[in-house]
């Protein structure tokens, strides 16, 4: 009797590493799919328009992938759960107020302006996550009305009026366009993107809260029953979040040296989609940084190429819909293949 539970617990044993080794796999597919799109684009716009391929614009590319990429690097997280954060958008500029009144007319020195930036969109994140956790309310609902809330607020606060902070000496170019590496054209805020994607990926995989994102995603119910306290890590899940909408936020600013406080509508649409053709689930369990990221660039290089061949902005919003909906889809036929 021994021997045969030994056997069916080692049949067992080898069954899990063999499932786990096919997900593993599938995951590792996904990524290099992404990454052949990615490359597919890249070689299509550089055929049609000999401006693509030039280093100035592809600078542009990864310039304009930072602030869609930290947002998305921030619902990664969120989306694995299962949940939602339609958020965002307008909490990034949210954020970007809040970070230009931190240094401006609270006259907070640039570096606490900054931090204080990320800690209010870990905040709202916070907020995000007891209305999800404890109040049991849908993520779709609780950060929709989020959503509203921020982009009130960004309105009220700011009076409806930009926020510059030209008198913050050097806060462009730190946070932003200047460059550190001599030789390179590359400006310094792609390179806080790279090294919060390094931060995010180590958190995801080498953590306690990356394996509980995952759990919580796979199977919420048997997370809890095995004595995961499953509301106190989805509020630390979606703060976290919040801190990469908070630095997003600080990025927008020191681009644009001012706050706009009419922006950020559709960057959580543009940020989700570059989740989910990163290989992230969307009925959560599954996911990847490495995926997020070079969703991010598909999303910047698709936009800055239909640009390059002077396709109209509605045209643009047309494709970039189409590849929401692909996006969509594919996750579709992903999740059935794996129920099979």
């Amino acid at each position: 009797m021994t021997l045969v539970k030994e056997t069916a617990q080692a049949g067992k044993t080898a069954g899990d590493k063999k499932s786990e080794l096919s997900t593993r796999i599938r995951a590792s597919f996904q990524q290099l799919l992404a990454f052949a799109s990615l490359l597919a684009l890249v070689l299509f716009f550089s055929v049609a328009s000999a401006n693509f391929y030039q280093a100035a614009n592809l600078s542009n590319i990864l310039l304009s992938t930072v602030v869609t990429g930290l947002l998305a690097l921030g619902t990664t997280f969120v989306i694995i759960t299962g949940g939602i954060d339609l958020s965002i958008g307008t909490g990034m500029t949210l954020c970007s107020v809040m970070t230009a009144v931190f240094m401006t007319q609270l006259g907070l020195p640039m570096i606490l302006g900054v931090l204080c930036g990320v800690v209010f969109g870990a905040l709202m994140g916070g907020v995000n996550g007891l209305f999800v956790a404890v109040l049991k309310i849908p993520s779709f609902i609780a950060t929709l009305a989020m959503m509203m809330v921020a982009a009130g607020l960004a309105l009220v606060i700011s009076g409806t009026k930009p926020i510059y902070t030209n008198e913050v000496a050097g806060f462009q170019k730190v946070f932003a366009l200047g460059k550190s590496i001599p030789g390179l054209v590359i400006p310094n805020a792609v390179f806080i993107l790279f090294a919060a994607a390094v931060i995010a990926g180590l958190i995801l995989s080498k953590t306690v809260l990356g394996r509980y994102t995952y759990s919580i995603g796979s199977n919420e119910q048997a997370t809890a029953l095995s004595g995961v306290n499953v509301r106190k890590w989805t509020v630390l899940i979606y703060t976290l979040a919040g801190c990469f909408t908070g630095l997003a936020g600080v990025i927008a600013t020191a681009r644009l040296n001012s706050a706009q406080p009419a922006g950020g509508m559709g960057l959580e649409l543009q940020a989700i989609a570059a989740v989910v053709i990163g290989g992230t689930s969307l009925q959560g369990g599954k996911g990847s940084i490495i995926g997020t990221v070079i969703g991010a660039l598909i999303m910047s290089v698709l936009t800055n190429g239909l640009s390059i061949m002077s396709i109209p902005q509605e045209w643009q919003q047309v494709a970039v819909g189409v590849v929401i909906l692909l996006a969509v889809y594919l996750d579709m036929m992903r999740r059935r293949q794996s129920a099979k």
